[in-house]
């Protein structure tokens, strides 16, 4: 999470999102893209430095042997922390005091280390309910879907080498201003509940969540 995810990185988040369970997603000591899956019959996974636990930070010297646990019932995950570790846990910056209820999206940190809590099944409830309140299957205008599908077009085949575009070259493409395809973009970041990811991130959470949740298909790319 220090560095855009890549375009190849991308791909395996979304092929862990189509196997429906909660992961995890991390970078390791090489700045590497890391995903643990939370199998369906755990109960728990542990996560510090030692080897024990299912998400081992060894390269963290911040992080405790063991820091902090992520807690599953049914389908719902939630972060404990019950003063094992020396500098806490923290969701979304907030330190955790006892139990935190997990939400898809929310970055846990654990000494320098920021984890991105995914849960594709809670995920596709909240587009639901969103869909739902806007009597439609998202609303976005017709203007709005145009950007969307050129910023995604580059992914298509998961390429290593594929970038989002720039503001710029979307609107060349789509014969707009700059300000225009800025003001569709906020819009869509906002529609599609990205609007709380990192600014250099937003552009590939936004294909993302489009290309996962069905707002657009391959067929349009």
């Amino acid at each position: 999470m220090n560095r855009q995810t890549s375009a190849v990185e991308l791909k395996a988040q979304i092929e862990a999102e189509r196997g429906g369970q909660p992961f995890l997603v991390y970078r390791d000591a090489d700045d590497e893209q890391q995903i643990l899956v939370i199998e369906a019959e755990a109960e728990e996974v542990w996560i510090g430095r030692s080897s024990s636990t299912q998400l081992r930070i060894d390269w963290d010297g911040s992080v405790s042997s063991l820091h902090a646990q992520i807690r599953i019932v049914g389908e719902e995950c939630t972060l404990v922390d019950d003063g094992l570790s020396r500098n806490g846990s923290f969701v979304n910056e907030e330190r955790v005091h006892g139990h935190r209820y997990l939400r898809d999206g929310d970055v846990i940190r654990i000494g320098q280390t920021p984890i991105r809590f995914r849960s594709p099944g809670n995920a596709a409830a909240e587009m639901t309910m969103t869909a739902a309140e806007a009597s439609g299957p998202l609303a976005i205008s017709p203007g709005q879907r145009r950007v969307l599908v050129a910023l995604c077009r580059p992914f298509k085949d998961g390429s290593s080498f594929a970038t989002a575009p720039t503001n710029q070259e979307i609107a060349g493409e789509l014969h707009l201003s700059v300000d225009a395809v800025k003001a569709h973009l906020r819009a869509l970041f906002e529609r599609l509940a990205v609007d709380d990811v990192p600014q250099n991130q937003k552009r590939v959470a936004l294909v993302e969540r489009a290309l996962h949740s069905g707002v657009v298909t391959p067929r349009e790319l």
